[in-house]
Protein backbone atom coordinates (compact mmCIF):
# COMPACT_ATOMS: atom_id res chain seq x y z
CA UNK A 1 0.00 0.00 0.00
CA UNK A 2 2.83 2.35 0.95
CA UNK A 3 4.64 1.57 -2.33
CA UNK A 4 1.46 2.40 -4.27
CA UNK A 5 1.24 5.78 -2.54
CA UNK A 6 4.89 6.51 -3.33
CA UNK A 7 4.33 5.60 -6.97
CA UNK A 8 1.27 7.85 -7.08
CA UNK A 9 3.26 10.77 -5.66
CA UNK A 10 6.04 10.14 -8.17
CA UNK A 11 3.47 10.13 -10.96
CA UNK A 12 2.01 13.43 -9.81
CA UNK A 13 5.49 14.97 -9.55
CA UNK A 14 6.41 13.74 -13.02
CA UNK A 15 3.19 15.16 -14.46
CA UNK A 16 3.75 18.52 -12.77
CA UNK A 17 7.32 18.59 -14.07
CA UNK A 18 6.15 17.95 -17.62
CA UNK A 19 3.44 20.61 -17.31
CA UNK A 20 5.95 23.12 -15.90
CA UNK A 21 8.39 22.46 -18.74
CA UNK A 22 5.59 22.74 -21.30
CA UNK A 23 4.33 25.99 -19.79
CA UNK A 24 7.86 27.42 -19.72
CA UNK A 25 8.41 26.37 -23.32
CA UNK A 26 5.15 27.94 -24.46
CA UNK A 27 5.92 31.14 -22.57
CA UNK A 28 9.38 31.30 -24.14
CA UNK A 29 7.90 30.75 -27.58
CA UNK A 30 5.29 33.45 -26.99
CA UNK A 31 7.98 35.83 -25.73
CA UNK A 32 10.13 35.12 -28.79
CA UNK A 33 7.12 35.68 -31.03
CA UNK A 34 6.46 39.05 -29.42
CA UNK A 35 10.03 40.11 -30.18
CA UNK A 36 10.06 38.92 -33.77
CA UNK A 37 9.86 41.55 -36.50
CA UNK A 38 6.96 41.38 -38.93
CA UNK A 39 6.01 43.41 -41.97
CA UNK A 40 3.97 45.79 -39.84
CA UNK A 41 5.80 45.65 -36.52
CA UNK A 42 9.45 46.55 -35.94
CA UNK A 43 11.31 44.23 -33.55
CA UNK A 44 11.06 44.91 -29.83
CA UNK A 45 13.55 43.74 -27.18
CA UNK A 46 15.15 41.23 -29.52
CA UNK A 47 18.57 41.56 -27.92
CA UNK A 48 20.06 43.64 -30.75
CA UNK A 49 20.76 47.37 -30.73
CA UNK A 50 18.68 49.66 -32.94
CA UNK A 51 21.02 52.44 -34.12
CA UNK A 52 18.11 54.28 -35.73
CA UNK A 53 17.98 56.76 -38.59
CA UNK A 54 16.83 60.33 -38.17
CA UNK A 55 15.00 61.51 -41.29
CA UNK A 56 16.04 65.07 -42.07
CA UNK A 57 15.17 67.34 -44.97
CA UNK A 58 18.00 67.86 -47.43
CA UNK A 59 20.17 64.78 -46.81
CA UNK A 60 17.62 61.93 -46.74
CA UNK A 61 16.08 60.37 -49.85
CA UNK A 62 13.63 57.60 -50.68
CA UNK A 63 14.98 54.84 -52.93
CA UNK A 64 12.54 52.42 -54.56
CA UNK A 65 13.74 49.28 -56.32
CA UNK A 66 11.82 47.68 -59.20
CA UNK A 67 8.31 49.21 -58.90
CA UNK A 68 7.43 47.31 -62.05
CA UNK A 69 4.57 45.23 -63.38
CA UNK A 70 6.44 41.93 -63.42
CA UNK A 71 6.64 42.11 -59.62
CA UNK A 72 3.60 44.11 -58.56
CA UNK A 73 0.83 43.41 -61.07
CA UNK A 74 -1.33 40.26 -61.06
CA UNK A 75 -0.38 40.03 -64.75
CA UNK A 76 3.34 40.04 -63.92
CA UNK A 77 5.44 36.96 -64.58
CA UNK A 78 6.36 36.50 -60.90
CA UNK A 79 2.92 37.04 -59.39
CA UNK A 80 2.46 33.33 -58.75
CA UNK A 81 5.24 33.37 -56.14
CA UNK A 82 5.20 36.97 -54.87
CA UNK A 83 1.51 37.83 -55.10
CA UNK A 84 0.43 36.40 -51.75
CA UNK A 85 3.14 38.27 -49.86
CA UNK A 86 2.52 41.48 -51.82
CA UNK A 87 -1.14 41.30 -50.82
CA UNK A 88 -0.43 40.44 -47.17
CA UNK A 89 2.04 43.30 -46.77
CA UNK A 90 -0.07 45.72 -48.83
CA UNK A 91 3.16 46.41 -50.67
CA UNK A 92 1.52 48.14 -53.63
CA UNK A 93 -0.38 50.55 -51.38
CA UNK A 94 2.58 51.15 -49.08
CA UNK A 95 4.93 51.93 -51.94
CA UNK A 96 2.36 54.40 -53.22
CA UNK A 97 2.31 56.02 -49.77
CA UNK A 98 6.09 56.55 -50.04
CA UNK A 99 5.75 57.94 -53.56
CA UNK A 100 2.96 60.24 -52.40
CA UNK A 101 4.77 61.64 -49.36
CA UNK A 102 7.84 62.33 -51.49
CA UNK A 103 5.69 64.19 -53.99
CA UNK A 104 3.86 66.16 -51.29
CA UNK A 105 6.94 67.16 -49.30
CA UNK A 106 9.52 67.50 -52.05
CA UNK A 107 11.69 64.79 -50.51
CA UNK A 108 14.22 63.49 -53.08
CA UNK A 109 13.02 60.27 -54.71
CA UNK A 110 15.15 57.80 -56.67
CA UNK A 111 13.97 54.75 -58.60
CA UNK A 112 16.40 51.96 -59.42
CA UNK A 113 14.78 49.86 -62.16
CA UNK A 114 15.59 46.42 -63.52
CA UNK A 115 15.73 45.98 -67.31
CA UNK A 116 17.08 43.27 -69.56
CA UNK A 117 17.90 44.10 -73.18
CA UNK A 118 18.45 41.63 -76.00
CA UNK A 119 22.21 41.63 -75.55
CA UNK A 120 21.79 40.65 -71.89
CA UNK A 121 20.36 37.33 -73.05
CA UNK A 122 23.73 36.52 -74.57
CA UNK A 123 25.54 36.31 -71.22
CA UNK A 124 27.87 33.31 -71.04
CA UNK A 125 27.04 32.45 -67.43
CA UNK A 126 24.31 33.33 -64.92
CA UNK A 127 23.24 32.70 -61.36
CA UNK A 128 20.14 30.71 -60.47
CA UNK A 129 17.51 33.42 -60.61
CA UNK A 130 19.23 35.31 -63.40
CA UNK A 131 18.69 32.18 -65.48
CA UNK A 132 15.06 32.01 -64.42
CA UNK A 133 14.41 35.70 -65.13
CA UNK A 134 15.83 35.35 -68.62
CA UNK A 135 13.82 32.19 -69.25
CA UNK A 136 10.52 33.87 -68.35
CA UNK A 137 11.30 37.16 -70.12
CA UNK A 138 11.24 39.20 -66.93
CA UNK A 139 11.82 42.96 -67.32
CA UNK A 140 12.56 42.51 -71.01
CA UNK A 141 12.93 45.48 -73.36
CA UNK A 142 14.16 45.25 -76.94
CA UNK A 143 16.80 47.96 -76.58
CA UNK A 144 18.05 50.69 -74.28
CA UNK A 145 17.72 53.29 -77.04
CA UNK A 146 13.95 53.40 -77.41
CA UNK A 147 10.74 52.50 -75.60
CA UNK A 148 9.20 50.22 -78.24
CA UNK A 149 6.85 47.82 -76.49
CA UNK A 150 7.53 49.34 -73.07
CA UNK A 151 4.07 50.79 -72.30
CA UNK A 152 2.09 48.26 -70.27
CA UNK A 153 4.81 45.62 -70.44
CA UNK A 154 6.23 43.71 -67.49
CA UNK A 155 9.14 46.15 -67.45
CA UNK A 156 6.85 49.19 -67.22
CA UNK A 157 5.95 50.96 -63.98
CA UNK A 158 2.79 49.99 -62.20
CA UNK A 159 0.20 52.37 -63.66
CA UNK A 160 -0.69 54.01 -60.32
CA UNK A 161 2.96 55.00 -59.77
CA UNK A 162 3.45 56.79 -63.09
CA UNK A 163 2.28 60.25 -61.93
CA UNK A 164 4.95 60.15 -59.21
CA UNK A 165 7.76 58.74 -61.35
CA UNK A 166 7.05 60.79 -64.48
CA UNK A 167 6.68 64.10 -62.64
CA UNK A 168 9.96 65.60 -63.81
CA UNK A 169 11.49 65.46 -60.30
CA UNK A 170 12.02 61.76 -59.63
CA UNK A 171 15.47 60.48 -60.56
CA UNK A 172 15.28 57.22 -62.51
CA UNK A 173 18.72 55.66 -62.53
CA UNK A 174 20.23 53.45 -65.16
CA UNK A 175 19.11 49.84 -64.73
CA UNK A 176 20.75 47.44 -62.34
CA UNK A 177 21.46 44.13 -64.00
CA UNK A 178 21.64 41.50 -61.30
CA UNK A 179 20.35 42.59 -57.87
CA UNK A 180 22.43 45.42 -56.41
CA UNK A 181 23.24 48.95 -57.60
CA UNK A 182 26.90 48.17 -58.27
CA UNK A 183 26.15 48.07 -62.01
CA UNK A 184 24.09 51.28 -62.20
CA UNK A 185 24.52 54.94 -61.27
CA UNK A 186 22.38 55.07 -58.11
CA UNK A 187 25.26 55.76 -55.74
CA UNK A 188 26.63 58.49 -58.02
CA UNK A 189 23.20 60.15 -58.27
CA UNK A 190 22.72 60.04 -54.50
CA UNK A 191 26.18 61.52 -53.86
CA UNK A 192 25.63 64.28 -56.42
CA UNK A 193 22.35 65.16 -54.70
CA UNK A 194 24.05 65.44 -51.30
CA UNK A 195 22.24 62.41 -49.88
CA UNK A 196 23.74 60.48 -46.96
CA UNK A 197 20.63 58.69 -45.64
CA UNK A 198 18.25 56.41 -47.52
CA UNK A 199 14.71 55.21 -46.85
CA UNK A 200 14.53 51.98 -48.84
CA UNK A 201 11.58 50.04 -50.24
CA UNK A 202 10.63 48.15 -53.36
CA UNK A 203 10.95 44.69 -54.82
CA UNK A 204 12.01 42.00 -54.28
CA UNK A 205 12.85 41.84 -50.60
CA UNK A 206 15.65 39.26 -50.37
CA UNK A 207 17.04 40.00 -53.82
CA UNK A 208 17.18 43.55 -55.21
CA UNK A 209 16.01 45.33 -52.06
CA UNK A 210 18.39 43.52 -49.75
CA UNK A 211 21.24 43.83 -52.27
CA UNK A 212 20.65 47.58 -52.52
CA UNK A 213 20.66 47.83 -48.74
CA UNK A 214 23.97 45.98 -48.49
CA UNK A 215 25.74 48.03 -51.15
CA UNK A 216 24.44 51.37 -49.90
CA UNK A 217 25.71 50.53 -46.42
CA UNK A 218 29.07 49.44 -47.85
CA UNK A 219 29.16 52.83 -49.61
CA UNK A 220 28.71 54.70 -46.33
CA UNK A 221 25.00 55.52 -46.37
CA UNK A 222 22.66 55.11 -43.42
CA UNK A 223 19.71 52.96 -44.45
CA UNK A 224 16.21 52.51 -43.06
CA UNK A 225 14.30 49.62 -44.66
CA UNK A 226 10.51 49.96 -44.82
CA UNK A 227 9.50 46.38 -44.10
CA UNK A 228 5.93 46.46 -45.44
CA UNK A 229 6.92 48.38 -48.58
CA UNK A 230 8.57 45.25 -49.94
CA UNK A 231 7.71 41.58 -50.39
CA UNK A 232 9.39 38.39 -51.48
CA UNK A 233 8.86 35.14 -53.29
CA UNK A 234 7.40 32.36 -51.16
CA UNK A 235 7.49 28.83 -52.55
CA UNK A 236 6.97 25.35 -51.16
CA UNK A 237 10.60 25.22 -50.09
CA UNK A 238 11.69 28.82 -49.51
CA UNK A 239 10.42 32.01 -47.88
CA UNK A 240 12.37 34.89 -49.37
CA UNK A 241 10.58 37.51 -47.31
CA UNK A 242 11.32 35.87 -43.96
CA UNK A 243 14.97 35.57 -44.95
CA UNK A 244 15.16 39.26 -45.81
CA UNK A 245 13.60 40.41 -42.52
CA UNK A 246 16.45 38.81 -40.59
CA UNK A 247 19.10 40.49 -42.74
CA UNK A 248 17.34 43.86 -42.74
CA UNK A 249 17.35 43.76 -38.95
CA UNK A 250 20.96 42.66 -38.61
CA UNK A 251 22.45 45.04 -41.18
CA UNK A 252 20.36 48.22 -41.60
CA UNK A 253 20.52 51.23 -39.30
CA UNK A 254 16.78 50.89 -38.76
CA UNK A 255 13.69 49.00 -39.88
CA UNK A 256 10.17 50.34 -39.62
CA UNK A 257 6.77 50.17 -41.26
CA UNK A 258 5.26 52.54 -43.81
CA UNK A 259 2.91 54.31 -41.42
CA UNK A 260 5.69 55.31 -39.01
CA UNK A 261 8.06 56.21 -41.85
CA UNK A 262 5.56 58.47 -43.61
CA UNK A 263 4.81 60.20 -40.32
CA UNK A 264 8.54 60.77 -39.71
CA UNK A 265 8.97 62.23 -43.21
CA UNK A 266 6.01 64.57 -42.75
CA UNK A 267 7.41 65.71 -39.40
CA UNK A 268 10.87 66.34 -40.90
CA UNK A 269 9.38 68.56 -43.61
CA UNK A 270 7.05 70.47 -41.31
CA UNK A 271 9.86 71.99 -39.24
Amino acid sequence: MRQTSINSVRGVVATLTVLTCLTTSLASAADAESRRATAKSPPVNDGLPMPGLSITAGDTAIVITDPQNDFLSPDGVTWGVVGKNVAENRTVENLEALFRVADQTGMPLFVSPHYYFRHDHEWKFEGTLETLMHQIGMFDRPTALNLDGFEGSGADWLERYKPYIDNGKTVVTSPHKVYGPESNDLVLQLRKAGISKVVLGGMSSNLCTESHMRELIEQGFEVLVVTDATAGAITEHYDGYAASLINFRMIASAVDNTENTVRAIETAYSR
